[in-house]
């Protein structure tokens, strides 16, 4: 078995506001989806750390942006949970303004995970954000959570049609964090796009 690159992932800090991100520099991968479709499980299943990103029966407990360092420059960032009511007006505003400005000018960020219950894929929210990866031309991946919930026929149909829709602008796969389905092809993709190797990011030669 392949170790676990992002094994060693800590949480390093938290930003409501554009002020509070870290430095921009090296590489970043985002998590998004809508509430309930099993962001915190899948981050947790990827790094092996049960307790590193918040689970919880509430829907949009993730309020911030949240930075997990998996190495020197290499992070690993929970957006907040979006496509709930409960969220007042204004903050939705605010969110809407934070998240646009991070898409459109963070120079780190190299690809974006959309996170989908495959029992309800593609809804208005996860186009939305994957609007922001196609703009800028970032690398995307759906991700079909609590894919244990459908049948095999029913997780082939449901895969079938997301990639149809999607028609090659991201990569899309079924995920289970509870029947570690697809836990190991989600954790390449992410540890290539992060460019992590077993020694490290990956650095090219020097010109002599």
């Amino acid at each position: 078995m392949a170790a676990n690159l992002l094994q060693n992932a800590e949480y390093r800090c938290a930003a409501h506001l554009p002020h509070q991100l870290p430095p921009d520099q090296g590489l970043e991968v985002a998590f998004s989806g809508r509430s309930n479709a099993g962001k915190s499980s899948a981050l947790n299943a990827l790094c092996q750390r049960s307790g590193l990103a918040r689970t919880s029966k509430t829907p949009g407990r993730t309020q911030q942006l949240v930075f997990f360092q998996v190495a020197e420059d290499r992070h690993l960032v929970d957006l907040p949970g979006y496509g709930y009511a409960e969220v007042p007006l204004h903050l939705r505003v605010h969110w809407q303004e934070f998240i646009d400005g991070y898409f459109q000018s963070r120079k780190a960020l190299t690809g974006l995970v959309v996170v989908m219950d495959s029992r309800h894929p593609l809804k208005d929210f996860d186009r939305h954000m994957m609007g922001y990866a196609f703009t800028r031309g970032l690398n995307c991946h759906a991700l079909l959570t609590k894919a244990d919930k459908l049948s095999r026929s029913d997780q082939a149909q449901t895969l079938a049609a997301v990639k149809r829709e999607l028609a090659g602008r991201a990569s899309v796969q079924l995920f289970s964090a509870s029947a570690r389905q697809g836990v190991d092809e989600a954790r390449a993709i992410v540890t290539g796009w992060l460019g992590l190797t077993p020694k490290g990011p990956y650095r090219a030669p020097s010109p002599e």
